[in-house]
């Protein structure tokens, strides 16, 4: 594994934004490289310096544009930053393969690429940031409304103690009482005056914070709605004194004991349902990711078009200017510096449009497959795992993981990672296979359709899918019910 080979490997398995990273820090420290310039052919300047290193042929008879520094093209630096790259030669990597061959049994140098040291995205001094981390925490966001409101040093202490155990949640994470005996210590108080700082944080924002529990969440924020709100009455009423029934979705008992008749206790449920059951998930401190799709996927002309995301592949090339410097420079230690610069810039080169050559042959192959879920969705997904696409691309599995993870495929039907179009698969009874996501897809369609007041069970899902021909198990449809983040039969029933 030259150093070489192990910067083409490495590009292969980077993000989109962990590459334009790369990309950018390669700019910075080789003078040999730069930005193709918008319009233009990025491939045109590089491939003419690597042939007249190659081939020792001259440099083209013009100049592009962004080169020229005068009025008139400087034809002597063009012909001596040709000569200059026909005549380096570095010991052991002069001549550029014209395919570099980054298939490999990835576990053999994974490892060795990682503690390598080759590039600087792996050192330990990274500062960068791909998302917005101006937002404040829920603690910061409380405090700064407690340092609005007139206390005392004693209830200052107790509400910081408050604020400390409220959770993510927005509720608190340890009992009061035991808040209460971490602070009798120090300061001489009853258990009633860290009941009355309690409520005095609870009516900070957002509504439902700092609540000892859930029932308790919803009847703070109940409580700062307006009076005349519609069911406002009941709704408390229901929370106070009969929340068990109300868990267990006992809506005859909710009835009888509230006196209410179908259609008045579904008011009442709905504006229960309408609160926040995790208060503090209003101040979400979580970074924003973006996702930069790798490969655009459309439909033209009746055909599936596979294509670059230009905005994602970086256009780069050689600067011919500072190529032209090798000859003039006389300093036998600059002279080296510059040509090992330019040798690195052709191999970074090189190894973008491996990268890009190779995710491009990949993502074909994928939107070949998987043409009926492009044209009808996720019920027409088919089975499809990594060996199939590396034996039609003539590459080794571990090689279209590393290719497929962290890469994305922006098309009609929204953006998806490679990996979204790999599943396992289920036999049918005609002798076929359906794959896993399209079976979620048939279950998840199904309970959007269900009644809610009797919804099916796993078993009933189960027992319709075998009726189509997908042989599934029970258990096999509660696994992919708890994957998608349904909750069981008893728990979706609603009133009609």
């Amino acid at each position: 594994m030259t150093p070489q080979l192990q910067q083409a490997i490495r590009l292969l398995q980077l993000s989109t934004l962990e590459l334009q990273l790369e990309v950018q820090q390669a700019l910075e420290s080789n003078v040999m490289l730069e930005l193709a310039e918008e319009g233009e052919d990025e491939g045109t300047e590089a491939a003419e310096a690597l042939e007249a290193l190659e081939t020792g042929s001259s440099a083209p008879d013009t100049e592009p544009e962004s080169y020229v520094e005068s009025e008139a093209p400087d034809t002597e630096l063009r012909h001596e930053a040709a000569s200059a790259e026909h005549d380096l030669e570095l010991q052991g990597s002069s001549d550029i393969p014209d395919e570099l061959p980054v298939d490999s049994v990835w576990e053999d140098i994974y490892d060795n690429i990682n503690s390598g040291g080759a590039s600087s995205y792996d050192s330990d001094d990274r500062d960068y940031d791909y998302g917005d981390t101006s937002g404040e925490t829920l603690q910061e966001h409380l405090n700064w409304q407690l340092r609005l409101m007139p206390m005392s040093d004693t209830d200052r202490a107790i509400a910081d103690s408050i604020v400390d155990a409220v959770g993510d949640d927005g509720l608190l994470s340890v009992p009061l009482e035991e808040l209460y005996e971490s602070l009798r210590e120090e300061f001489d108080i009853e258990l009633d005056e860290v009941e009355a700082v309690l409520h005095a944080v609870q009516n900070l924002d957002p509504p439902g914070i700092a609540a000892r529990d859930l029932r308790e969440s919803l009847l703070l924020q109940l409580r700062q709605l307006p009076e005349d709100t519609p069911c406002l009455a009941d709704a408390q009423l229901l929370l106070t004194d009969h929340f068990d029934l109300l868990a267990n979705r006992d809506y005859n008992q909710l009835k009888r004991r509230l006196k209410l008749e179908e259609e008045d206790l579904g008011q009442v449920i709905r504006l229960i349902q309408s609160l926040n059951p995790r208060p503090g998930s209003q101040i979400s401190t979580s970074r924003t990711e973006y996702i930069v799709p790798d490969v655009i996927v459309r439909k033209a002309k009746g055909a599936w078009r596979v294509e670059l995301n230009p905005e994602a592949a970086p256009r780069l090339r050689i600067n011919a200017t500072y190529a032209g410097m090798i000859k003039q420079v006389g300093n036998a230690s600059d002279n080296t510096t510059l040509k090992n610069h330019l040798q690195e810039a052709r191999w970074f080169i090189k190894s973008l449009q491996s990268r890009n050559e190779t995710l491009l042959k990949v993502a074909s192959c994928i939107v070949e497959h998987q043409r009926e879920f492009l044209e009808q969705g996720e019920v027409a997904m088919k089975a499809l795992v990594l060996h199939d696409i590396a034996q039609e691309v003539g590459m080794h599995e571990s090689t279209i993981s590393r290719v497929t993870t962290k890469k994305y495929m922006h098309t009609p039907r929204g953006i998806f990672e490679l990996k979204y179009f790999f599943s396992s698969h289920v036999s049918t009874a005609s002798g076929g296979e359906c794959s896993s996501t399209a079976i979620r897809a048939f279950i998840k369609k199904m309970i959007a359709e269900e009644n809610t007041a009797k919804p099916l069970s796993d078993s009933k899902i189960a027992e319709v899918l075998c009726k189509q021909g997908i042989n599934v198990a029970r258990r096999t449809v509660a696994k992919y019910r708890e994957a998608m983040n349904i909750p069981p039969s008893n728990e979706r029933k609603r009133l009609s």
